[in-house]
């Protein structure tokens, strides 16, 4: 991102007015039951327009505007706040945080020693008020000031924050309700069958439960707690904090606050992949930036930012406040990941394995760098759970290379006009029959309906990589009858090809030696060639290792699929469909000639002890990052995790705890600096490739 974000452009006083009066209803909605009008990036795009307008335009700034104002200045309540509960100012580049650190380090007149960085997580503020332990008020937010008391409610819906502290100690814990993904869906669920219209995004979810008294369903929402402080004597809960913990929760850095947190029963995200650390530097701190943002997508629940801290309390008190916001915090803001637009339309397609799916046109909206126009819907029922029209604003979530999708319409926004949406009554590619029995809705002619989609997959880089299958000659060769699936590939002749139009001696003669050198790949590449429902090239290298042979694949039942790692009952099942409906197929294959081994592996009826245990990785979970070089140089990501699988290692794509080594390769990045933090073995590329130089 650049360090001077979009804004809104506003001309004139009169659309200054409007904007302030936008923003100040967007905000009292947004604090309020959380279903704003506008998105978070719109009205953030609407407050920097009019902070732009102000500073022009000093003459004519309105009392009510909400720049400098924590919420806005839309919301209030009527409990005091015992310390204000005030914003975060922001920054939006690497540069942008930088000039924010040193800026600070120039207030305090010395290095700050340690930072904190930890999620900026995206619910609403609370502060969880115990009396000798028991947890007695939750309060909002509100204007920073003052804010509402949801103990009703709130009490009786928020996991992670206790009733009872694991010590009797009088405090006050401040921190985030949100919903994850799964209570999410969960309370959608739950509220559609009430009769209810749906959330349109976990963080409207979470505001709406907390402020509602009375529902005629049941939600559940998550606590994460980022502070702890004491209470005065004069907040009416007794005699307040005792003055010893009161003393010590003033003087311990951030950090040792964190960890008594967790201490006290009060859950963190020290148990997530974004757990709060401390570094000593910069570009630490950059570093692991870099590492939250990357794992945003696969969170389940939401963050907008990182917060980086001065982590000391004397470095905090030394630097002080301002109106809204900490002089020692900031929010390092990340691309929107979510975004507000119309649903125009519903198409139905039909995907290589005869799946029915249907897909969200929308109206484009840019969404984490990227203009989204498309979007998943899931199937027939997700829509009509959703309670979807045509017409509907509706939130669309997209986050890193996850494919976009509709969370929910905003129906405040109705106006009357949308239409129901239209489910097709026959397969929409053929016209032939459909199977509705399962929750994906199937065409009767399974892969038969899109062989053209099949036989493109198959031929894909990730499967068997045959060069010079494009998907127009993959087309010509359907048209002309010689194929009807890949496995028809491997008996296709010279003289066949030839005749195709725009086939010369030399692409013919290219093509054949292609696909007859495809016939000696592992029988991974062989299976995820297959395009299994429930599986990829990750599920389909380990199913492969586990079995060794494609005989095996077709011999297990669902118990044996549940042996390999990440394979649960219902995907055991449709492995087991799968592979019988493929029969035919696998039989061809095998006719042709191709590979179905995989070279190494031993299978599940041998003694897997002396073989696994003399291999080089054998029980190493291995991550490798950064370009190869050496005799590892040109190898794709996907390349080299097979080879540290057929070294008896266990690939990963991040680096943890659990993680045994780190092969670093040219600008590794923050998987190299969270290894280095970890203790984690680091290895060259070339390092590397002289372990393994037998698998290569």
């Amino acid at each position: 991102m650049t360090e001077t974000p979009a804004r809104t452009e506003i001309g004139d006083r009169a659309a200054y007015a409007a904007a302030v009066q936008a923003a100040v209803a967007a905000s009292a909605a947004y604090y309020g039951e959380g279903d704003s009008p506008l998105d978070d990036d719109a009205f953030d795009r609407l407050v920097r327009g009019i902070a732009a307008y102000e500073a022009g335009h000093p003459e004519h700034v309105l009392p009510e505007s909400p720049t400098g104002k924590v919420a806005g200045g839309a919301v209030a309540g009527d409990v005091p706040h015992t310390v204000p509960m005030l914003s975060l100012d922001n920054v939006f580049s690497a540069e942008g945080l930088e000039s924010w650190a040193a800026g600070l380090v120039r207030r305090l007149g010395r290095e700050v020693a340690t930072w904190s960085v930890e999620p900026k997580l995206d619910g609403l503020a609370i502060s969880a008020r115990y009396r000798e332990g028991r947890l007695v008020q939750l309060v909002t937010r509100g204007d920073g000031t003052a804010g509402e008391d949801v103990s009703a409610r709130g009490i009786a819906i928020i996991t992670g924050l206790p009733e009872r502290l694991a010590e009797p100690v009088t405090a006050e814990v401040r921190g985030e309700v949100l919903m994850t993904r799964a209570q999410f869906e969960a309370a959608n669920a739950a509220r559609t069958g009430a009769g209810h219209p749906p959330f349109a995004n976990p963080r409207s979810a979470a505001a709406g439960s907390l402020r509602t008294k009375y529902h005629a369903y049941q939600v559940e929402t998550t606590f994460f707690g980022y502070g702890i402080l004491p209470l005065p004597a004069d907040a009416g809960f007794g005699a307040g904090t005792a003055p010893e913990l009161a003393e010590r929760l003033r003087e311990l850095p951030h950090s040792a606050l964190m960890a008594l947190l967790d201490e006290l029963g009060v859950k963190t995200t020290a148990d997530t992949q974004v757990a709060g650390t401390t570094c000593a530097t910069m570009a630490q701190v950059r570093g692991r930036v870099e590492e939250i943002a990357a794992l945003r997508a696969d969170l389940d629940f939401g963050i907008d930012g990182i917060v980086i801290k001065a982590d000391a309390a004397a470095d905090q008190a030394d630097a002080g406040l301002s109106s809204r916001a900490p002089r020692w915090a900031v929010a390092y803001k990340l691309p929107a990941v979510e975004k507000i637009t119309r649903l125009l339309d519903v198409e139905w397609n039909v995907g290589r394995t005869g799946v029915i799916a249907p897909r969200a046109v929308l109206e484009p909206v840019e969404v984490d760098g990227s203009t989204v126009t498309y979007a998943t819907l899931h199937n027939a029922a997700d829509i009509e759970r959703r309670g979807l029209r045509i017409g509907d604003h509706v939130t669309v979530y997209k986050a890193g290379d996850v494919i976009p999708r509709v969370e929910a319409p905003v129906v405040h926004l109705r106006t009357g006009e949308e239409r129901p949406i239209e489910a097709p009554s026959a397969c929409p590619r053929c016209g032939d029959g459909m199977d509705a029995s399962q929750q994906r809705w199937r065409c009767v002619r399974g892969r038969a309906c899109h062989a053209v989609a099949s036989v493109r997959y198959a031929v894909g880089r990730d499967q068997l990589d045959i060069e010079g299958l494009g998907e127009n000659r993959i087309d010509q060769l359907v048209d002309a009858g010689l194929i009807t699936d890949f496995a028809d590939l491997f008996v296709l002749t010279y003289d066949q090809v030839i005749a195709l139009e725009r086939m010369g001696e030399t692409n013919t003669a290219a093509l054949i030696a292609a696909i007859e050198a495809a016939k000696a790949k592992p029988l991974n590449k062989v299976f995820c060639a297959l395009g299994v429902r429930g599986t990829g090239r990750s599920m389909s290298r380990r199913i492969a290792r586990h079995f060794a042979t494609m005989d095996a694949i077709r011999a297990a039942d669902a118990e044996a699929f549940q042996q390999v790692e990440g394979v649960g009952p219902e995907r055991a099942a449709i492995l087991v469909e799968e592979i019988a409906e493929l029969a035919p197929l696998i039989d061809k294959l095998a006719a042709a000639g191709v590979t179905l081994t995989e070279p190494g592996a031993t299978g599940p009826a041998e003694p897997a002890g002396d073989g696994a245990s003399g291999l080089p990785l054998a029980g190493l979970s291995v991550v490798a990052t950064g370009s190869m070089s050496g005799p590892l140089d040109g190898l794709s990501r996907t390349q080299v995790n097979e080879l540290i699988e057929r070294a008896g290692g266990k690939a990963s794509s991040s680096v943890s705890a659990r993680t045994s080594l780190l092969v670093a390769g040219a600008k590794a990045g923050s998987k190299k600096a969270k290894a280095e933090r970890l203790g984690v073995e680091i290895v060259t590329p070339e390092e590397f490739a002289a372990r393994v130089a037998a698998f290569l």
